[in-house]
C-alpha cells in the first residue's frame, strides 16, 4: 500500500456476525486489536463497509447481489452487523 496508496481503496466485509465484523473492521481502520498479527499497531485508516450495507448493495447488479448475498441476508443479524461496522467506520469502535 505504500507504493500505490489508499486513496481509492475501500474494504468490503462479508463477515457473518457483529463480533467478527467489528474485529475485521477495527483491524482495517486501527490495526490488529489483538496485537498478535501482522497489522498490530498499524493503523491503515481504510473505509470499511459490510456487503449488506445500502451503500454497497446499491452499487451491485441486483441479480448478482441476490444470487451471491441474498440467501445470507435472510439469516444474518443485519442490524447488529451493520451497526458494528458503522461504529468502527465512524470512529466509535474498540
Amino acid at each position: 500500500m505504500d507504493k500505490v496508496g489508499t486513496e481509492d481503496l475501500v474494504v468490503i466485509l462479508g463477515t457473518p456476525t457483529a463480533e467478527s465484523s467489528e474485529l475485521y473492521a477495527t483491524t482495517m481502520v486501527d490495526g490488529d486489536p489483538s496485537w498478535a498479527g501482522a497489522l498490530a499497531g498499524t493503523a491503515l485508516g481504510l473505509p470499511v463497509f459490510h456487503v449488506t450495507e445500502d451503500a454497497v448493495k446499491q452499487q451491485a447488479d441486483a441479480s448478482v447481489y441476490d444470487e451471491q448475498v441474498g440467501v445470507a441476508e435472510m439469516v444474518l443479524e443485519l442490524d447488529e452487523i451493520r451497526g458494528a461496522v458503522k461504529k468502527v467506520r465512524e470512529g466509535n469502535g474498540a
